[in-house]
Parts: structure tokens; C-alpha cells; sequence
């Protein structure tokens, strides 16, 4: 039984534009991505939480959001686990935060390094890492996420291509989201049920030739 750690913000939790609670179990992408490997093989822990971003503090948030320091601690409460998918930068695209797609890359790169780093117990090896870029975001009149992420559209366009850079530079394994989603015009940002779902489904081959399942 091989164990795979999901890390990322309101996406990987699930967050519904439609009515601002969380998706069925079933359509969260980890979720997918379980059913597609095959729970008789793989365990797939979702440690997503909204508003998490790479390496930033957002301090107008109730909870600590920042990805790296948080990190570490989720490592050992979750190991040992055998690969770790990595989908964050959203929320740096604040234009508050970063707002720079550049900038959620080299956070990214730094929690390559938390995971590879991290002092594991005897007998436990580094998980293998999938490094994903995120959907890309669309204009929208919300509200709050409208002026949150203005030119986030325009920057997270540039997610793909960063992120693959990254993971070529650093032997980690690459996906594409934005190649099988796109967020929904209600918020510009969050995924619909079928969307979310879409990337479990995608992510199984790669995480399969991965760990040789």
C-alpha cells in the first residue's frame, strides 16, 4: 500500500463557487485521484486548506497560511508516505502577496527543498514529488476575489511554464493543470465538481509511473 500527501490551498480542500462550502468527498481531485490508482493500492491524504500560499504570510487571514512553515510539521504528522503532490501558488498571485507567478515558483521550489530535506526517522525514505502548476484564473466580478487577483489572470498563465522549469531543474515529476481545468466564471478562481474531479483523473498515470504502480 503505497501513501501519497495532496498539499494545497482551497482547491485541493474542495471549495464549491457555487455556495461557498465544500465539494462532496467524491468530487475532490484527491479523492479522484484515489479512486483512479485504486484504493487496494493507495492511500491519499488531502492536506488542503484555503488561502495557503508557497512561502508567504498573508497576515489578514484568521489561520497561518504559509505553506512553508507549515510544511515540516505536516511531514511528520503524515509520514512515512511514498510520493507528495505539490499544488499551490494561487493565493501568491494576491496582489497583496506576491502577485507574481515567478514568485510562486521559487516558493515552490522551496518546499522541494522542506520535503528533501526533512529530517525522516530510520527506514523512512524522501517521497517522491509531483510538482503541479494550477489551473489558470479567469476575470471576475466577485466581489472579494475580483480586486483580490487583479493581473492573476495574466500571470497565471505563466504558471506552466515556471513550474515545469522547476521540476526539470529539480528531477521532480510535472503536470499541467490548467491542460484539464479552467475555474468557473462565478469567482474566476475555484473549480466546479466536474473540473475538480478532472485533475485526480489526469494526475493518475502520472503519479502511477511514478511510484510503479
Amino acid at each position: 500500500m503505497k501513501t501519497i500527501l495532496c498539499y494545497g490551498d482551497s482547491i485541493t480542500y474542495g471549495h464549491n463557487p457555487v455556495d461557498y462550502r465544500r465539494h462532496a468527498y467524491e468530487d475532490r481531485w484527491p479523492t479522484a485521484l484515489e479512486a483512479g490508482l485504486g484504493r487496494d493500492k493507495v492511500r491519499v491524504i488531502a492536506e488542503g486548506l484555503g488561502g495557503r500560499t508557497t512561502v508567504f504570510d498573508d497576515y489578514s487571514s484568521l489561520a497561518d497560511r504559509n505553506g512553508a512553515r507549515l510544511l515540516p510539521t505536516l511531514i511528520d504528522t503524515h509520514k512515512p508516505f511514498d510520493a507528495i503532490v505539490i499544488m499551490l501558488g494561487t493565493n501568491d498571485l494576491k496582489s497583496y502577496i506576491s502577485g507574481s507567478a515567478f514568485g510562486a515558483a521559487k516558493g515552490v521550489g522551496r518546499l522541494v527543498e522542506i520535503v528533501r530535506t526533512f529530517p525522516y526517522g530510520d527506514g523512512e525514505t524522501v517521497p517522491e514529488i509531483v510538482i503541479v502548476s494550477p489551473p489558470h484564473c479567469i476575470p471576475s466580478t466577485h466581489v472579494d476575489l475580483g480586486p483580490m487577483f487583479v493581473g492573476g489572470p495574466e500571470e497565471s498563465l505563466m504558471f506552466a511554464r515556471y513550474y515545469a522549469e522547476l521540476a526539470e531543474t529539480c528531477g521532480c515529476a510535472f503536470f499541467d493543470a490548467a491542460s484539464v481545468a479552467k475555474p468557473s466564471p462565478l469567482d474566476g478562481v475555484h473549480l466546479d465538481a466536474a473540473n475538480s474531479r478532472a485533475i485526480g483523473t489526469a494526475l493518475v498515470p502520472v503519479v502511477r509511473d511514478l511510484l510503479g504502480l
